[in-house]
């Protein structure tokens, strides 16, 4: 016997005959393997968390699955968070082929995005998040909002949000490992003077979440490279959207 362990199933519906879902969750029941959450997943796939104190009886329901004709398991897994976001949210999080540490997201998906950042930004230490996008397309807000469902403080390095934010120093309450910390990519790297790079340098050595808006403008223009980065976030307005830092580096006004 072991503690309580969580699984993610999915599988994809071949024939959805009555009671197909029925007989899963009795097949579960009499195996007394819990079902947390139960939803479906684009289209005709099914995702399920369940709970369970053995792993045994996960690998017996993986087997007896296998020999149902109307579905095909997909997954059989210990969730990952974008199982469990997929789950909550009926859909999984589009993820670069070539890439899988770039997530992409488009504007009418803003709170699958939060849910995503508030999951991510739980997570203690160092982290560093890139959040690449247009000026006005959500990046910020999406930050702050993931921040409350953290339930983390955070604070603007540099920004333009409400106006020029290029801070040279933190205070007592700040320097702070819990905070996350936001950083304006062309802000912090065209707009900037020495103290506000030794402020950067400060944070970057903090055992702390750091998500840097434009992240390929800070990439150019630093020592830092793509492989420092943990998460590359792309937020768009509509999927086919062209997200080129030449077309908007110019438009942030000069200090």
């Amino acid at each position: 016997m072991m503690g309580q362990r969580q699984w993610y199933l999915e599988y994809r519906i071949h024939k959805n005959r009555p009671g197909l879902l029925g007989d899963i969750a009795s097949m579960l029941g009499m195996l007394e393997v819990n079902i947390l959450t139960i939803n479906g997943v684009e289209g005709d796939t099914r995702g399920l968390l369940l709970e369970s104190d053995e792993d045994e009886k996960i690998e017996q329901i993986g087997k007896m699955l296998a020999k149902v004709d109307s579905i095909t398991v997909t997954a059989l897994r210990s969730p990952r968070l974008v199982d469990l976001l997929a789950v909550r949210h009926g859909r999984y999080i589009e993820r670069d082929s070539d890439d899988l540490k770039t997530f992409r997201f488009s504007r009418d998906e803003l709170g699958l995005l939060v849910d995503f950042l508030g999951e991510v930004l739980k997570k203690d230490g160092h982290q560093m998040i890139g959040l690449k996008g247009i000026p006005r397309v959500g990046k910020t807000e999406s930050i702050i909002a993931g921040s409350v469902c953290a339930m983390k403080r955070w604070t603007f390095v540099s920004s333009t949000l409400l106006r020029q934010t290029i801070r040279t120093q933190l205070s007592e309450e700040e320097n702070n490992p819990q905070h996350v910390f936001i950083i304006d990519g062309i802000m912090s790297t065209m707009r900037s003077n020495e103290k506000h790079n030794q402020l950067i340098k400060q944070i970057m050595e903090m055992p702390s979440t750091k998500v840097i808006e434009h992240p390929d403008v800070f990439i150019e223009h630093t020592d830092y490279s793509y492989d420092d980065f943990d998460i590359i976030i792309e937020l768009r307005n509509n999927p086919e959207e062209k997200i080129v830092k030449d077309t908007f580096a110019t438009q942030y006004p000069e200090n």
